[in-house]
């Protein structure tokens, strides 16, 4: 099932009840007004028509995960064994045997650091390359692409698929949108369920104004203006983007079902697994088919690991081991094979770049409640398609999994290798003003 706020949607047979949209504004392709401004086609064509960025919120640890220390302390290393892949000579821990098996399809990076060790302000310097404050805040690695390739079709260009916008107990992450572009190049939000349903929350139709209606070009024009002076102080630009979505997804059955993982079989849905990130990595490759330039796939919406009313992210202060080893690995494991494997078999992955990656890492040495606290001195992440080199490692930490003892890799690295690898050159990034100063992760090209 697919709702559209309040608005629930089959396959192709179209809207079938009242839907709301509380937004107010304009509606460019009924109205005759133009739409957003689209910048420049790419100057070179983008190794990667698509990028899938799979975010680990929350920081999962390298030692108990891709970067073991079977020869360090007990202190450090953990309970888990360290297994073989099939790159030779790189291990991982025995919690992930299937990804194991899959090493020659990824790159591996052991050395990345960041600047912050805060969730928040953590995330925004992993998804922008620049801290929040003292601002402004830069925008996401995936408005970056989006504005460059510009607004075609009817798929929102920028899509972020979980359980809502990325946070912690506290606040959003203030990175996770459009930043100094402005709330139009905001991810649209692809809210999923562990069973599968999916909510459009940003597509909530008019008061008064259902699907079969919305042609009436009158009675749109006075609802329109009755919900602008209603809501005046926001931004034309806003409107408009959020009546050309709603429009194109009420008004094309195909586009609509981009978002529909009822019309996978179930044995495809079993195999992900019926966690909400499992059906969201289904929704993700969806997306992906359908030639969206940017999704990201979120682990959770917050990152608490089991506090009450939150989504069991990776920020395990306590009972480190004990949630890798029941719920989050298992989990993880399950799906990444699962995703890659059908971006392979059906000849997405050459064109798709897969990253996976968080805003850090954990302490190596373990806490004294027998878990790991914040570490950003060093973390991993994996990269796949789009001609990345497959089978490698890039970067080393040191003996205890503390530091990089090479190549050490930034969060403004990673996002410019993302827009490189996009089509985005050092000339274009220039012109939009945005990943000033940083260099590409040469390895990765």
């Amino acid at each position: 099932m697919l709702n559209v706020g309040r608005f629930s949607a089959g396959g192709c047979s179209g809207p079938t009840r009242r839907s709301f949209l509380k937004m107010g504004g304009s509606l460019p392709l009924l109205l005759g007004r133009p739409a957003l401004a689209a910048p420049t086609p790419p100057a070179r064509a983008a190794r990667a028509k698509s990028v899938l960025l799979v975010w680990l919120w929350g920081a999962p640890s390298h030692l108990d995960t891709f970067d073991p220390k079977p020869d360090a302390p007990p202190e450090y290393r953990g309970p888990f064994s360290a297994i073989a892949t099939r790159t030779p000579g790189v291990h991982v821990t025995d919690l992930l045997p299937r990804i194991a098996s899959i090493s020659d399809k990824f790159a591996l990076v052991r050395s990345h650091v960041s600047s912050q060790s805060g969730h928040p302000d953590g995330g925004t310097v992993a998804l922008t390359g620049f801290h929040e404050k003292p601002g402004p805040v830069q925008p996401n690695f995936g408005a970056i692409v989006a504005r460059h390739r510009g607004r075609r079709g009817d798929l929102p260009p920028f899509q972020s698929v979980g359980r809502g916008i990325i946070q912690d107990s506290v606040r959003i992450v203030e990175g996770y949108g459009g930043g100094t572009f402005g709330k139009a190049w905001d991810p649209f939000q692809v809210v999923v369920s562990n069973d599968g349903s999916v909510n459009l929350p940003s597509l909530n139709l008019l008061d008064g104004i259902t699907p079969n209606r919305i042609s009436d070009r009158r009675l749109l024009l006075h609802r329109i203006d009755t919900a602008r002076r209603q809501l005046d102080a926001a931004g034309i630009a806003d409107w408009e983007r959020s009546y050309q979505l709603a429009y194109g997804l009420l008004s094309n059955p195909k586009a609509r079902e981009a978002f529909d993982v009822t019309r996978e079989s179930q044995e495809t849905r079993h195999r992900y697994g019926y966690t909400t990130f499992g059906q969201s990595a289904l929704v993700a490759r969806r997306l992906i088919e359908a030639r969206v330039p940017y999704v990201q796939l979120n682990w959770s919406q917050t990152v608490e690991a089991i506090t009450p009313a939150f989504d069991f992210g990776w920020d395990t202060h306590i009972y480190n081991f004990e949630m890798l080893m029941d719920r989050h690995c298992p989990i993880l494991d399950r799906v990444l094979p699962e995703l890659m494997g059908d971006l392979e078999t059906r000849g997405l992955l050459e064109e798709t770049l897969v990253v996976v990656i968080s805003e850090f890492g954990r302490t190596p040495k373990i806490n004294p409640r027998a878990a790991r606290d914040h570490w950003p001195q060093c973390y991993f992440s994996l990269w796949s398609g789009a001609g990345v080199p497959t089978g490698v490692v890039i970067g080393r930490s040191d003996r205890l999994g503390e530091h990089p003892i090479d190549s050490p890799i930034t969060p403004l690295m990673v996002g410019t290798t993302i827009t490189e690898l996009a089509g985005i050159s050092t000339r274009e990034r220039a012109e939009m003003n945005v990943l000033s100063g940083g260099r590409v992760i040469y390895d990765l090209l």
